[in-house]
């Protein structure tokens, strides 16, 4: 035997005990692991719910490595280890150029935006995807916070304090049976300019098909 595979879904050292029992950190990191293939696509709503009630009351390590044992390594599916998820980041920018998180960027637990006159987008299309909860603490004044969302991803808006500013919110579709895989809480203050929530732009083909993007 080469080993069991360990709760990440790599494959673990051939001397370790079997039956170790699992700690509340070995739980979370598989619910991580389970949260981010559930957001690639490989597992429905339904296995999401059903594999994350298994991982939380599993008690040892063999339990939880058959949750993944059929799922790509991490460093495979998202090219970020859940080690690298920082709990959280803070932006702190005044009068300079565009603030962008796009592509495979890994969302952390918490963001505190502290922005000034600068253009603040953050695009979860492809985003890695680690927790159910993103709280951002919003301390911005003029321009404009754009929020890029797919289906599985809802923000709530409703503690943020709006000073001459406004919301502009477009949800994205959602497919049947998708999972909620990312709740995205807006809290603090934006002053002047806007808060836009909306889903990717369409390509030229898409427009001509009138599909979804």
């Amino acid at each position: 035997m080469s080993g069991e595979v360990s709760p990440t879904g790599q494959r673990a050292d051939p001397g370790s005990p079997p039956d170790v029992r699992a700690s509340h950190a070995d739980r979370d990191r598989v619910v991580d692991v389970l949260r981010i293939a559930a957001g690639d696509g490989l597992l429905t709503a339904d296995e999401l719910d059903e594999r994350v009630e298994a991982a939380l009351s599993a008690r040892t390590r063999r339990e939880l490595a058959a949750l993944t044992a059929d799922l790509p390594p991490v460093s495979a599916t998202t090219g970020a280890t859940v080690a690298e998820v920082k709990d959280v980041v803070r932006i702190d920018q005044v009068h300079s150029g565009p603030v962008e998180r796009t592509g495979r960027w890994v969302v952390p637990r918490r963001l505190e935006l502290a922005v000034t006159y600068c253009e603040v987008t953050l695009d979860f299309t492809d985003a890695v995807i680690t927790h159910d909860t993103l709280r951002i603490d919003v301390a911005m004044t003029g321009k404009t916070l754009t929020l890029v969302t797919r289906p599985g991803i809802v923000v709530d808006t409703d503690a943020l304090h709006l000073v001459h500013s406004r919301i502009t919110y477009r949800g994205t579709p959602a497919r049947p049976g998708a999972p909620v895989v990312l709740r995205v809480e807006l809290v603090g203050q934006k002053a002047h300019g806007r808060v836009v929530v909306r889903p990717p732009r369409r390509t030229l083909g898409q427009w001509l098909r009138r599909g979804p993007a």
